[in-house]
Formats: C-alpha cells, sequence, structure tokens
C-alpha cells in the first residue's frame, strides 16, 4: 500500500472527471473504490469532500489516501472488440482528422453502457483508435434508437474543447424526424419545460420527461427550462410530416417529449405516443397502414462546430439511417430537397 498523496491537477486535465482522473493514474482502482473513497471522506480536493464526478481545475490538489500497489492482482482484462464490431464501428466514421472523429452511429446502439448493455460506442471506440494509445472519448450523447452524428474527441485537449463548445451553445445540432400529423404553424419553437417522471420498474426504469408550462418551471423541483425550434419541410395530407428539429438546449428526450406536447409524437416512438397513430378512423394514419417502419424515425442529419484546435467551422452530415431511408422513399421524398439550414429566420 502507498501512503496519502497530494497530487496537483495539471492544466491539460481542467475540466476532467476526478474518478477517470485517478483511473488513468492508477488503473488498479475500481469505480466501487473511488465511489467508497468519496463516501468516507478520505479522497478530497483542496481539502473538501467531493464525489466521484467532480470536475477538477487545474491548480487544485487532491488527497489520494493509500491506495493498492501496482503490483497487485490487475482486474479481468476486458474482452476484446470483435472483428465483425470493429469493420461495423469504423464503416460509422463520417469525418475524422488527428483530434475528432464523427460517428453516423446507427439506431439500436446504446452510446454508452448500462446495468444490462455490454455493447455500446463507448465499448466500440476501442476500435477507432487508428494508431493513438488511447479510445476515442464521447463529448455528447444520443439517445439508443436516435441515429445520427456522434461526436468523438481523440485527445484530452480536443475532448475539453468540444466540451466547452457544447456547454455554451457554440454548436449547432439539426435532426430530422417523421412526425404524426401536421405541425402549424409551419415554422415555432417550443419552451416547454421539463421535469423527469418517474418510471414503473423497481428502479426507475422506463423513466420520460412530462412537459409543464414554462411559467410553471421555476416553482417545479427538478423542472428544466427546455427550447426547441421545428420547421415542418414536407408532409403527407394531414397525416405525417417531415420536420427539422433544432435543440437550443439539451435536455434528456427533449426532442422527443417536446413534439408529443404539440400533439405530433414521433413515428415509433412508443414511449412518447408515436406508436399509437395508426388508425385516423380509416385504418389508416401517420404509419399509412403499416407501411412505415415502427422503428423510431428521429435522425442527427447535421451538427456544425468549431473545431477545438484549427478554430474554424466544420459541419458534418449524416445520410439517413436504412428504415428512415426506406420511409423517405415510400413517401416520395428525398435527403436533397430539404433546405440546408431551415431555421435561418429564427436565428
Amino acid at each position: 500500500m502507498s501512503g496519502v498523496q497530494h497530487l496537483t491537477v495539471g492544466p491539460e486535465d481542467t475540466d476532467q472527471r476526478l474518478d477517470r482522473w485517478l483511473r488513468a493514474i492508477f488503473p488498479q482502482l475500481t469505480q466501487g473504490r473511488i465511489e467508497k473513497m468519496c463516501r468516507k471522506g478520505d479522497l478530497r480536493v483542496d481539502k473538501g469532500r467531493v464525489k466521484p464526478a467532480t470536475r477538477l481545475v487545474a491548480g487544485q490538489v487532491v488527497r489520494v489516501p493509500p491506495i493498492p500497489d501496482t503490483n497487485a492482482p490487475a482486474p479481468a482484462p476486458k474482452p476484446l472488440v470483435s472483428d465483425a464490431d470493429a469493420q461495423m464501428i469504423q464503416s460509422c466514421v463520417l469525418w475524422k482528422d488527428d483530434h475528432v472523429i464523427a460517428l453516423n452511429k446507427p439506431p439500436g446502439l446504446p452510446t454508452q453502457g448500462g446495468s444490462k448493455q455490454t455493447r455500446h460506442v463507448d465499448g466500440l471506440a476501442e476500435a477507432l483508435k487508428f494508431g493513438y494509445d488511447e479510445k476515442p472519448r464521447l463529448v455528447h450523447r444520443l439517445d439508443k434508437d436516435t441515429s445520427g452524428v456522434l461526436m468523438l474527441a481523440r485527445t484530452r485537449a480536443a475532448a475539453q474543447g468540444l466540451t466547452a463548445a457544447l456547454r455554451h451553445k457554440q454548436t449547432r445540432k439539426i435532426y430530422w424526424a417523421l412526425v404524426a400529423g401536421v405541425p402549424t404553424p409551419y415554422l415555432g419553437e417550443i419552451r416547454y419545460g421539463l421535469v423527469k417522471a418517474p418510471g414503473h420498474g423497481k428502479g426507475g426504469e422506463g423513466e420520460k420527461m412530462r412537459a409543464i408550462h414554462p411559467g410553471e418551471v421555476a416553482r417545479t423541483e427538478g423542472a428544466k427550462r427546455a427550447h426547441t425550434l421545428y420547421a415542418t419541410l414536407y408532409r403527407v395530407a394531414g397525416r405525417a410530416s417531415w420536420v427539422a428539429l433544432e435543440p437550443l438546449t439539451g435536455r434528456t428526450h427533449q426532442l422527443r417529449a417536446h413534439m408529443a406536447e404539440i400533439g405530433h409524437p414521433i413515428i415509433g416512438d412508443g414511449k412518447y405516443g408515436g406508436s399509437s397513430q395508426d388508425n385516423m378512423g380509416d385504418g389508416w394514419g401517420a404509419q399509412l397502414g403499416g407501411v412505415i417502419s415502427r422503428k423510431l424515425h428521429l435522425h442527427a442529419r447535421s451538427m456544425t462546430f468549431e473545431h477545438p484546435v484549427t478554430g474554424k467551422p466544420v459541419t458534418v452530415t449524416a445520410p439517413l439511417p436504412e428504415h428512415m431511408a426506406h420511409s423517405w422513399d415510400t413517401l416520395g421524398w428525398d435527403e436533397s430537397i430539404a433546405a440546408a439550414d431551415p431555421f435561418e429566420e429564427l436565428h
């Protein structure tokens, strides 16, 4: 066992989570051990108690209690990414340079692991090193069933730059969705706040977001303001519409909950009512009697960001996933007919 250590955070580690910073220095530490040290108050930053997710700042002093020697038995090695999975995730790369990788995340693939998830982008990123020692880092997330542009940083400095840009709204993300009905007015904004509603499982599984009036946000515990721009691009009579969406805030399930709240849930979104749009009195509905896939029709179409190293603007665009491309073809639409920026009037 080592003795108590006092380590100073370097400028290159600013904004990194405490637990990740520690595991990079002491690979033998488990997440459970770090959490226990935080709970007992043995692990401190500038003499104060902290949580594993605490963000570090250059110059801070971290008190590290005695930990096992580096020659202690190593944890079991993580399983390697299979050749098939490596080929799959590498085929998703839309754009990359020495600092950033942009993927077109497939629908159904989680961004990060959970208690029941072992196959996810974060794990498969081992196959995205492309000659680097460390795997690229996630800087934001997409829901499991949402496809489209997902950014990863190849270096710690790039991760800090992209994370800061996302936090300070210096990026633009445009999504495409197929929704039930026709939103009117065709161009507008949604400002309903969002608060978590408890799930039905023992551990809160299945939780969803509940929309609340903007005037109630300040008086509702746990509620957060949310702001979405929408543009109705094309429609199929009154049945369904191709809409573009731009989230100006980044809340959980924001686009799904907002579209459901204005009466136009996203097709295939069972959690928010998008799978019950089959019958409008004549056996037809948004899914046109079943010819439209029941999978979620929400796609992160493009992302524009300031490159964390060069400072130049970069726009990455992702083609539609197979089920949405089939729906577009069925409805007689083509990706090329949409305006590059349908929100110019609202910016």
